[in-house]
């Protein structure tokens, strides 16, 4: 019996096979003897243990000079496109595509190939092979090789294969475990935040209570509000806008690419701040009767509540420096990862305004003994209420002072301007500029149907319909805002800046998802709350200012529903800020504050003077869910027409059909508590609790039934902190 590699040799040679008879090794009469087997090797092993690969050459034949020289790791193989594949083994080679042509001079040169090219044997990629030559033979020389594997032989060509899926394979295994620790370093700082907020909101509620038991809810608190806004209205319209949306993505990439850390861009920024807000501070106290005029018509007609009203705002508007230095120091300190100090500091604004109107009513008494007006506070309380909120802002701002000295920033005056990068930062705050003004048209508008309206209706014997009414309620309906979705989004905002710098938009749109799913399951529930509860909620609040306390609890439950669309609409437009795009969002907040301020002008002209700011309130929440449909689809298409939108949308379906029957539940159980008990004090707390308990209940039991992963992610995560 033949060996077939004997057989297969003789056949691969040409010559005819050795007879039977023939013992192999015999010569064979008339044919060339051939020459004497090589011993058995096997291709895969040839130098398997040597680490110098060019061992197999033959070193007496190498030029002693030259290719001692010659490093092979600083020459690689040839350039893409000149590798060619080996052909048959007899047959003549293929004449290249672009081979010289004698018969032309001067030949257009071939062109470069589209991609990587470059061919290496056993399936190498060009990218990721080493090639070993003097220079690493000799730098390594002292090192210790790893002990090799006798049978690494026997596996390479099974290797060989599976390895170039794996590695043109995008997905890594370590990949489950990053979103794991930015979300659990996301938790962590919107925790921080969020308790910091609600100190801030719970203080917050506190000052307008005593706000409201010092001076009252009616005319005169609307002076006050005008005079107290105004720092706020300009202050965002000059650039507080800017700083919140464009700066925080410019001080995330100056800490990324400065070598310094982005301090020297920092100080530069806060210089710039402090030098623009001291001047417009100056020229808005000296033009303080002109705002008064432009904010409300019907306070300036009345000379008495115009003194007051000029008062108050020459007073408050210097404020406006201290809220634009907190602002700029908190965002320093937002992009070096410490965002507490932000969230608690205006603990210390509302601590001293309490105590500052807790005086008031110590020396003047409260509002339901002293009925105080424009007509008969005197200048001294003027000058207490005044010089009492600029002591609150101010002791704000300098209370970050710490905060940046622990973080190792030093603050310091540059007035280097030109040339670093301030000057990209203005041309996109132009847009926002354009952005705030039309919010802060839409703002003035209401304002001033506001104030009208209430001035009208507190003469027909209902106090509480005026602006004061509306900002109050709009200061109690943005607080789940405030403590979810601004506490979300500021830990979220900087790592979208990055993502979005980087180019990866999947990234961008898993983190707004997040930020809508995940703050969605408090804003749905509590729209609903104050759509069900508004009333109980104001009485038991604003008891102390009197009757005028339930007329805040209708512009409460106007407003309601409005906080979906509100909180969708501040997650997605940070979306438009992490790319630099400050256009669309001005574009969308002109839709916005149109529609809200067509909404009010046609509640203040067709609703009575009692009921009109409860239609300008749901005015407001109508004008987001305008904005949201047009900013969504834009984000979408920005971000390559996939935003997560069956699953955001899921979720809020979810959590709305948990809601309504909830919402039906508590509202029922409130009202018959106050048909019970009144209106008062007990009646109101009474109600409230039985209202929320119920709300409560059927929330969760609906949402169980419903399976809402969010919810239930976080409902064990609390028992997991209880320990249960």
């Amino acid at each position: 019996m033949n060996a077939p590699y004997d057989g297969d040799r003789a056949q691969g040679t040409g010559g005819p096979a050795p007879s039977q008879g023939t013992a192999p090794g015999t010569p064979v009469p008339g044919q060339v003897p051939a020459p004497a087997p090589a011993p058995d090797h096997d291709p895969y092993v040839q130098d398997a243990y040597d680490y110098d690969p060019y061992r197999s050459q033959d070193l007496s034949a190498q030029d002693p000079v030259g290719e001692v020289l010659y490093d092979r790791a600083a020459h690689p193989p040839p350039p893409p496109g000149t590798f060619q594949e080996p052909g048959p083994l007899y047959a003549a080679p293929a004449a290249p595509m672009y081979s010289p042509d004698p018969r032309v001079w001067a030949q257009t040169p071939p062109p470069e190939p589209d991609g990587p090219s470059r061919h290496l044997p056993y399936g190498d990629r060009a990218t990721t092979t080493e090639f070993v030559g003097v220079d690493s033979l000799v730098t390594r020389a002292a090192e210790e090789q790893p002990a090799p594997d006798a049978f690494a032989h026997l596996y390479r060509d099974q290797e060989a294969a599976p390895r170039t899926p794996v590695e043109d394979t995008p997905v890594a295994v370590p990949a489950p475990a990053k979103p794991a620790g930015r979300a659990a370093s996301l938790l962590k700082s919107s925790a921080l935040m969020a308790a910091g907020t609600i100190v801030s909101r719970i203080t917050g509620f506190l000052r307008t209570l005593v706000i409201a038991a010092a001076i009252g809810v009616g005319t005169f608190n609307d002076t006050y509000q005008i005079a107290n806004t105004l720092p706020t209205m300009i202050y965002v319209l000059v650039g507080g806008g800017a700083l919140n949306a464009v700066f925080i993505p410019q001080l995330v990439r100056a800490m990324k690419n400065d070598d310094d850390g982005g301090e020297a861009y920092a100080n530069r920024l806060l210089t710039l701040v402090v030098v623009l807000l001291a001047g417009i501070t100056t020229i808005c106290v000296l033009a303080a009767p002109v705002f008064i005029t432009m904010m409300s018509p019907k306070i300036a007609s009345d000379p008495q509540q115009m003194d007051v009203a000029v008062a108050f705002a020459r007073y408050c508007l210097p404020t406006m420096f201290f809220m634009g230095v907190h602002v700029v120091l908190g965002q320093i300190l937002n992009a070096r990862g410490r965002f507490g100090a932000m969230m608690w500091t205006p603990v210390l604004n509302n601590i001293v305004v309490i105590a500052t109107f807790g005086a008031f009513i110590w020396a003047f008494g409260g509002f339901t003994t002293s009925g105080v007006n424009a007509t008969t506070v005197t200048p001294e309380g003027v000058r207490l209420l005044g010089l009492g909120t600029l002591l609150g802002l101010t002791v704000q701002a300098l209370a970050m002072l710490p905060y940046l000295r622990d973080a190792g920033f030093k603050p310091r005056l540059r007035f280097d301007w030109k040339g670093h990068g301030l000057g990209k930062a203005a041309r996109l705050a132009k847009w926002t500029f354009f952005f705030v003004l039309a919010n802060q048209v839409g703002l003035v508008i209401v304002t001033q149907l506001a104030t009208w309206a209430g001035s009208v209706a507190e003469k027909q014997g209902h106090p509480g319909t005026g602006i004061t009414a509306y900002n109050y309620a709009l200061l109690l309906w943005q607080m789940p805002q405030a403590i979810i979705t601004v506490s979300v989004m500021t830990a979220v905002l900087p790592r979208i800046s990055r993502s979005a710098h980087d180019g990866d938009a999947a990234a961008v749109r898993d983190d707004i998802s997040y930020g809508l799913r995940t703050s969605a399951v408090a804003i749905v529930p509590c729209a609903f709350a104050f759509l069900a509860l508004g009333v109980p909620m104001a009485t038991l609040l604003y008891a102390g200012s009197g009757s005028g306390a339930q007329n805040i609890g209708y512009v409460l439950m106007a407003f309601g529903l409005g906080l979906i669309p509100y909180s969708v609409q501040y997650v997605v437009l940070r979306g438009f800020y992490a790319y630099e795009d400050t256009r669309t969002p001005f574009y969308n907040t002109v839709i916005v504050a149109a529609v809200n301020a067509a909404g009010s002008a046609i509640s203040f002209f067709v609703l009575p003077a009692r009921w009109a700011v409860v239609g300008m309130a749901a005015s407001y929440g109508l004008g987001y869910a305008v904005g949201v449909g047009v900013a969504w689809r834009r984000l979408r298409t920005r971000l390559g027409g996939d935003l997560d939108g069956a699953h955001v949308m899921r979720t809020y379906a979810r959590l709305t059909g948990a809601c309504v029957p909830a919402a039906a539940v508590a509202g029922v159980a409130a009202f018959g508590v106050t048909q019970w008990l009144g209106s008062g004090v007990l009646g109101s707390a009474t109600a409230l609790i039985a209202g929320g308990i119920a709300l409560a209940a059927v929330f969760l039991i609906a949402a169980k039934r419903m399976r809402i992963e969010e919810l239930n992610a976080m409902v064990g995560m609390v028992r997991g902190r209880l320990g249960r």
